[in-house]
């Protein structure tokens, strides 16, 4: 009746109460929120003025010959939020309240003999009960309208109205069969399928009688295929009821997978007798363009995001999803939290009552289905606790988000302290995940802290894993703000991945992290054996079943215009077998002269061939780096100096030099000036200088300065005939600092771009340097700010490891070579936020370029940074002397 999905739809006729485009009848596209098309009134859940518009929709549809003796239901998949549906002037049935939840109405009666049926919807965005209210108008998009699809379900007079299905591990088979308008004696058969039809196992059966609520089948399979996000194997049971005769009178098909699930208290959770550990994150439903009204290709893009980080679990975070998501989590693998919306507040029993009961008869056959969520951080209305288990007869362990309950520990955000201290001491603390943790405002949180937390996670027994806040910013495109972005302050844009799935930093340290296939990052060398320490993090898989290939490659010099590495050689491993949760040792097998190229990347391959994460590891120390030749021309270096300045020329170039501050001033060439300038600085501390010399030596002009105050520097500049500018620097600095090094300035209107030997392309942060790849990267200049423009990567930022960076520009590109290996290089500072939160937008150093040998951290939205474990906390320095060397290319 109405279209499938967000690209899919039908026109209805429709009619908005208030707000935009109101009190007019005209079109909309069904399935759709009516915000999204201009009507209405947008609200975020926080709002204190609710806008209260209806909808009202029409449309008509024909009745068919054939439908003549059956019975015609019409079903809703979603509808926000009290729906009444009239069918030629007649009441369906009772008013639908709560948003979230299929429902569905048999109209048999109700529908015309022949010709055009009316149907007339009335759709309420907020809703006459104040439960459903307060527990749906939570922190995230609150929309009105009919947006999931409307479609009619066509019965025969006997027919099977529903299925339930606990399929054990172990082959044991049960199936609750609701079937309507037995008249009793029918047989109700079973036949299980593998998915390409063949059968599996003999038909069984059982007798149908008319008094029970349900039929139950039973049977046992012997050593069938286990479901596990690993293994998603997953069967097909056809059913069939059977008249006295032998005629099927109804035959359905469900899909299901084997699989046990087990809470075991103190120890772990357990699938199919094997421990797993949940790395999940929180999904919201959404779509920039047409808020919860999504598609096949949405859900596509979030499951392939989700196991494309290496995560395993998803939390359906705040409400059920569309039915499809489950369908594909199920055949892909992801293990799966889903949830009765509660934010902070349950619907009252009346209605909670009505709404668990859709929740679970919709959802109870998915086996990616783990736990069933009774509302969300103090929304439980532990009168319902127990409704769950009345349509679910594998009795799935009902959660509270955020608190101790059912022998589980899902407390929200805790801090570091808690999870690698105060958790171990807990002799009653329950199988812990966290449902939420990691929030990931703007570039806080998700990635940043994580390494730290999960190593501590891993050291307790009954850890079961955690669910990061959340894959997605919610930011959605405002058709009353000319097609703006609105994530609703700081409320909103969290993800991991951009409102369009773009991609964020944290999703490769996520995927480094979380890789199932662990190697500690250790830096190598020329005395590297070709053996790396592995683990196995998987649960049923051997590696063994994994595949493994390495490269050595070359790089690019600063000077050439590409960034593609040239490959020498390739390879492959010894096959090593490795249980789950083994350690070994990994030989890669290099060949003799390895050592000579620049860099060895090795990429891990799942069962299914696809990446599980490639490591890389420079090769080539930064000093020895060739750098680029420049013509020189054979004139003597020059200098001049008079009270205000020196100015040396080299090969033609000029360098400016101030004598009060010691700073460089500028730079200029035959054709153009490279405005160079304010350094080098100690970044972020006070100094004066105190002295200042030029001198002349053996054909090479030097220049020294020496800075005291908050702490000291010594600046050295050397200028040779046939080299670039050296640049030496010592620093002694004590305290904790938040980076420390040296800075420049240079004009960010005239930066174009950046090329860079080292990790990237993202930028990081001390407590986020996992997930980045070594090698030669350019990115064009944007300011991007994470979470509110999404033109990643970002180019302002900390940049690691970077052994040269040429900075493009409109004056001439110069290229600074650093001969000390883990240089941090400074680009700019990103631009605040417009609801700013200084936890998550730690100070950087006022200059416009540094290199650095420290760096911030970033803490989250409800933690600093210092709360987030060892690598969050400021960089400690003692007063002992820090040294490096830049040379410079202009």
């Amino acid at each position: 009746m109405s279209g499938t999905d967000k690209d899919h739809t039908v026109l209805w006729d429709f009619y908005c109460t208030e707000g935009r485009k109101s009190g007019q009848w005209t079109k909309i596209p069904v399935p759709s929120q009516w915000e999204t098309h201009g009507f209405g009134n947008y609200n975020y859940g926080h709002d204190k003025v609710k806008y209260k518009e209806q909808g009202q929709y029409k449309t008509t549809f024909a009745t068919e010959p054939g439908w003549k003796g059956k019975h015609i239901f019409i079903v809703f998949e979603g509808s926000m939020t009290d729906t009444r549906v009239m069918v030629n002037g007649k009441q369906a049935g009772d008013i639908h309240q709560g948003g979230f939840y299929r429902f569905k109405y048999d109209i048999t009666d109700l529908l015309k003999l022949t010709g055009q049926n009316l149907l007339e919807v009335t759709v309420d965005k907020q809703s006459a009960n104040k439960s459903v209210n307060k527990a749906e108008n939570g922190d995230f998009w609150i929309f009105g309208g009919i947006f999931r699809p409307v479609y009619l379900e066509i019965t025969p007079e006997t027919y099977i109205d529903r299925l339930a299905v606990n399929a054990a591990a172990d082959g044991t088979f049960t199936m609750d069969v609701y079937a309507a308008n037995l008249k009793g004696g029918e047989t109700i058969e079973g036949q299980v399928q593998k998915l390409n039809g063949q059968k599996v196992g003999k038909p069984f059966k059982t007798i149908a009688q008319s008094d029970r609520e349900f039929q139950q089948l039973n049977t046992t399979f012997v050593n069938p295929l286990k479901w596990s996000a690993e293994y998603p194997n997953l069967y097909r049971a056809v059913i069939s009821i059977k008249s006295k005769n032998g005629a099927v009178l109804h035959q359905v098909k469900q899909k299901f997978g084997f699989r046990t699930i087990e809470i075991r208290k103190n120890d772990g959770l357990y699938l199919n007798g094997a421990r797993i550990v949940l790395k999940g994150v929180n999904r919201h439903s959404f779509w920039p363009e047409s808020g919860r009204t999504l598609s096949r290709g949405v859900h596509m893009l979030d499951v392939q995001a989700i196991k494309g980080m290496n995560m395993n679990a998803v939390r359906m975070s705040h409400y059920p999803p569309d039915q499809e998501f489950l369908d594909i989590c199920d055949s892909v693998g992801v293990y799966v939290l889903d949830e009765l919306t509660g934010w902070q507040a349950s619907y009252d029993n009346i209605v909670g009552r009505k709404l668990v009961k859709e929740l679970v008869v919709r959802d109870v056959n998915h086996p990616s289905i783990l736990f069933w969520d009774n509302g969300n951080e103090g929304g439980f209305n532990r009168g319902l606790d127990n409704d769950y288990r009345l349509y679910d007869p594998q009795n799935r362990t009902v959660l509270h988000p955020w608190e101790k309950f059912n022998n589980t520990n899902t407390k929200h955000y805790p801090d570091y302290n808690y999870v690698a201290n105060t958790l171990l001491k807990d002799a009653d603390g329950g199988v812990f995940f966290p449902t939420e943790f990691m929030h990931g405002l703007y570039d806080g949180g998700a990635g940043a802290g994580l390494d730290d937390f999960w190593n501590a996670m891993l050291r307790y027994k009954a850890n079961a894993g955690g669910f990061i806040w959340v894959l997605g910013d919610e930011a959605l495109i405002r058709t009353d703000k000319n097609n703006a972005y609105d994530a609703d302050g700081n409320h909103a844009p969290d993800g991991i991945v951009g409102p369009h799935r773009e991609k964020e930093a944290s999703y490769y340290t996520i995927k480094e992290i979380w890789s199932p296939i662990y190697i500690d990052p250790q830096p190598i060398n020329e005395k590297f054996d070709g053996k790396l320490a592995i683990e196995n993090r998987y649960s049923f898989t051997n590696l063994q079943a994994c595949t493994f290939k390495w490269k050595l490659v070359k790089f690019p010099g600063a000077s050439v215009k590409t960034t593609a590495s040239v490959i020498t050689l390739t390879g492959k491993p010894t096959p090593l077998s490795l249980a789950p949760g083994a350690t070994g040792i990994l030989n890669l097998k290099l060949p003799a002269g390895w050592a000579n190229n620049d860099a060895l990347y090795l990429t891990a391959y799942d069962v299914n061939k696809k990446e599980v994460f490639t490591w890389s590891w420079p090769i080539t120390a930064p000093a020895k780096i060739a750098k680029a030749k420049i013509p020189w021309v054979k004139m003597p270096i020059m200098g001049k100096e008079n009270a205000e300045e020196v100015v040396i020329t080299a090969n033609r170039i000029k360098y400016y030099f101030n004598k009060s501050t010691g700073y460089l001033i500028k730079v200029v060439k035959p054709n153009t000036t490279v405005s160079l300038s304010g350094g080098p600085a100690l970044a972020g501390v006070k100094t004066r200088l105190k002295n200042f010399n030029y001198k002349q030596e053996d054909g090479s002009h030097t220049i020294e300065a020496d800075y005291d105050g908050d702490a000291s520097l010594h600046v050295r500049w050397v200028f040779a005939w046939g080299k670039p500018v050296q640049l030496q620097y010592t620093y002694r600095q004590s305290g904790d600092v938040d980076f420390h090094g040296i800075s420049f300035n240079y004009p960010e209107s005239k930066v174009t771009g950046a090329k860079w030997l080292g990790r990237g392309p993202y930028k990081v942060w001390k407590n986020r340097l996992r997930g980045q790849q070594f090698g030669v990267w350019y990115k064009k200049y944007n300011n991007g700010i994470t979470g509110e423009k999404w033109d990643y990567p970002e180019f302002k930022g900390y940049h690691q490891e970077v052994n040269w960076i040429t900075i493009e520009n409109n004056e001439a590109p110069f290229t600074v070579y650093s001969d000390d290996k883990n240089i941090f290089v400074q680009l700019y500072k990103q631009d605040r936020a417009n609801a700013t939160l200084d936890r998550v937008e730690p100070p950087m150093p006022a200059g416009d370029i540094s290199f650095l040998q420290g760096i911030s951290a970033v803490g989250t939205k409800f933690q600093d940074a210092k709360d987030l474990g060892p690598q969050s906390q400021k960089n400690k320095l003692t007063g002992e002397a820090i040294s490096g060397t830049l040379l410079f290319e202009f």
